[in-house]
């Protein structure tokens, strides 16, 4: 890229640019078992998408990486239907529809943008996941564009990429804060230990702990497990039903940072879903449920 670009769309847009090129090479990669070549250039500022893109496939997507944050995923039906069809042939499958082909690139680029969402997460240090998403159609006019080019099994295919502005900030790096003054007031110490629970002394006063408790731990509601063939999950769409590996009066498992601590019973709050813990889980049988 040119110099001008890169101060056109900072560091924090060269940053989502490069993660979503990379996480799409990957999603390609994993459903066709063939590595693209992937290069992307930024679009000139005030492109006419609509124009660009006629008859093109669109998706927005928003994410939790700040209020408002969200982009969109553009792909021409030469594109999508290719990528799909060199993902089911890899699969085993032959006789391969159109619609086959369209739901398999909507996969694709789902597992890209989730990807994407995971790379974010390490950028801003806080959980960025991808929320409810929609087809659109005609294509928003984001204020950053890029156009990534993919070369997949000798063919030349290309995406188009766009952000808006709310995502630019929330990856932005923010600016590093003056050197204090010599004499000046030590910053404030990590909050106290929340109501209610109490430590021993010498835990309270460890620096080490300190740190410790402002970490950020993802935690997920597993309902159950169940494993598919490819060939079924390719299958997939709207509509599909997954069967699980658990009753529904069965308890559902509370999962931080990969290991299963604890299970409840799912509640609503506020017109929210939550879980009310019934059990802990003993150390022993962590060990055993790491997923």
């Amino acid at each position: 890229m040119a110099e001008m670009d890169l101060k056109a769309i900072g560091e924090g847009g060269r940053f989502i640019a490069e993660a979503f090129a990379s996480a799409f090479g990957q999603s390609i990669e994993a459903m066709t078992s063939e590595r693209p070549e992937i290069d992307w250039s930024l679009l000139p500022a005030g492109t006419n998408l609509a124009a660009e893109t006629d008859g093109w496939l669109w998706w927005e997507q928003p994410l939790t990486a700040g209020p408002g944050s969200a982009c969109w995923l553009g792909a021409a039906e030469s594109t999508w239907s290719e990528t799909g069809r060199l993902a089911l042939a890899a699969a085993g499958l032959d006789d391969i529809t159109a619609e086959d082909c369209r739901g398999t690139w909507m996969e694709i680029q789902g597992q890209a943008l989730s990807s994407m969402g995971q790379a974010l997460t390490r950028r801003v240090r806080k959980e960025v996941n991808c929320e409810k998403g929609r087809e659109i159609d005609p294509p928003p006019s984001p204020k950053w564009s890029v156009e990534v080019r993919v070369k997949l099994g000798g063919a030349p295919l290309k995406v188009v990429f766009g952000w808006n502005e709310a995502l630019n900030l929330a990856v932005e790096p923010a600016s590093e804060p003056a050197n204090p003054q010599p004499g000046s007031a030590p910053e404030a110490k990590a909050a106290p230990a929340a109501a209610g629970r109490t430590l021993s002394p010498a835990v309270e006063n460890s620096r080490t702990l300190e740190l410790l408790l402002e970490v950020e731990l993802p935690v997920s509601i597993s309902f159950g497990r169940t494993q598919l063939p490819l060939r079924d999950v390719l299958k997939l769409n709207s509509g599909s039903i997954v069967e699980l590996n658990r009753a529904i009066s069965e308890p559902v498992d509370l999962i931080v940072n990969n290991c299963v601590i604890a299970r409840g019973e799912v509640v609503v709050v506020e017109g929210n879903y939550g879980v009310r813990i019934r059990q802990i889980i003993s150390k022993e049988e962590r060990l055993r449920t790491l997923y």
